[in-house]
């Protein structure tokens, strides 16, 4: 099947169910997360983050994601340093023809 688009955004309110269902419609459609949490960037900061790693299966398979834990907490990260990370993960992820699901809480 030719794939035509190339990015599912997944946008909704706090708790709201969006890891789940972009990780659900991840592994449904070959694709893969793209975390766009303002927090969930930061390695150590888990429990405020909402961090449900756990989420990120579905039928026991792991549904792959990024931009989850790649930054430490006293490292300067501001929005243009995670557009860097994003599309650098973006078009890794889209030169290999693999689906990108966005999800986040935030503006990122």
């Amino acid at each position: 099947m030719k794939q035509t688009h190339n990015t599912l955004v997944v946008l909704g309110p706090t708790a709201s169910g969006k890891t789940r269902l972009g990780a659900q419609l991840a592994a449904h459609l070959g694709g893969e997360i793209l975390s766009a949490d303002s927090r969930q960037v930061y390695r150590g900061l888990d429990i405020g983050s909402g961090k449900d790693l756990d989420e990120y299966q579905f039928d026991g398979q792991a549904v792959p994601y990024h931009l989850i834990d790649i930054a430490d907490l006293d490292a300067e990260f501001s929005v243009f340093h995670f557009q860097r990370a994003f599309f650098e993960v973006f078009e890794a992820l889209r030169a290999g023809g693999t689906l990108s699901v966005v999800g986040g809480g935030t503006d990122l």
